[in-house]
């Protein structure tokens, strides 16, 4: 019998994979899986489990939002282990299962993982920690881990929208000088993000068209303040109709960028925060993990 390890983390979305757990391991047992299960107990330790255990392991399975996904993988890329992993989606956004289009029906997701094949994608690298779709700053990115978890709980997404009018007051301007594939841009922004989502901290959407999560490169989003009304409506426009051809929006897609900025400014990678540093080195992994899903039929 295969080996499988199933992390869970508990507290996730509205808790409601406890609810499901024994359906859940009920398909894997099924589909020819000897299931271990480990319950996070709070930030690290899914990092700390799976770095441990996941070499004596066919497959890792994990069960949480985007931040229980990057534990996961974090895991796995610093043990150095080359098992497969499985996703199964409860957290409050699900912001990179939303872009693979994984199932929210949790046993669905389970069924899907045993049927389904391993694909490899791209992971980021920020100053040496690891990221599976984000890592962004400014406006409204301390929203996911300021959030209380009861409240996310409570609210889910509405949660995130309403910490996210209260920052409304405090956003400000941040200086930057940024290298993006050897081009140089100096200038203050009051949001950025390096993605490999269509969806972005369910703040932008991206042009699906634009976005491959295997191609080795990431989407480089930074925002201006816009200087009057116009350009604020000319910016919420190219948004929304993702052209991204305004004076206010810089969009590239790079493989690798380095950033100077004020220490002071924190970063969040996937919905996690990462303190400041003057100096920041974002990197492509390129198709550095193998991620089992059911593949859409063309």
């Amino acid at each position: 019998m295969r080996k499988l390890l199933f992390l869970v983390n508990p507290n996730a979305g509205q808790r409601k994979c406890s609810r499901y757990l024994a359906d859940i391991i009920t398909i894997f047992n099924n589909g020819g899986y000897e299931v271990t299960v480990f319950m996070t107990t709070g930030p690290g330790s899914g990092t700390g489990i799976v770095a441990q255990r996941a070499k004596d392991y066919d497959l890792v399975v994990c069960a949480g939002g985007d931040g229980t996904l990057n534990e996961t993988i974090s895991g796995l890329l610093s043990a150095g282990a080359d098992c497969p992993v499985g996703y199964i989606p409860c957290g409050s956004t699900n912001d990179f299962a939303a872009t693979l289009k994984l199932s929210m029906d949790l046993v669905q997701a389970a069924r899907d993982i045993v049927e389904g094949q391993a694909v490899t994608y791209d992971v980021g690298r920020w100053c040496g920690r690891y990221f599976s779709y984000v890592a962004s700053f400014g406006a409204f990115t301390r929203v996911s881990y300021t959030t209380p978890q009861n409240l996310k709980n409570a609210l889910g997404h509405l949660a995130y929208v309403l910490s996210g009018i209260q920052e409304l007051p405090q956003i400000r301007k941040i200086p930057m000088e940024l290298e993006l594939d050897g081009e140089q841009i100096r200038d203050e922004f009051v949001f950025g993000a390096v993605s490999n989502s269509t969806s972005v901290g369910g703040v932008i959407n991206l042009n699906p068209r634009l976005v491959d999560l295997r191609d080795g490169k990431f989407e480089v989003t930074l925002v201006r303040m816009p200087r009057d009304m116009s350009e604020l409506a000319a910016c919420v426009q190219a948004l929304q109709t993702q052209t991204y051809d305004c004076a206010a929006i810089t969009f590239r897609s790079v493989s690798s960028l380095t950033i100077r900025q004020s220490p002071e400014v924190d970063w969040t990678l996937d919905g996690e925060r990462a303190e400041g540093r003057e100096e920041i080195r974002i990197e492509n992994l390129h198709r550095a993990i193998r991620l089992v899903h059911r593949q859409e039929e063309p």
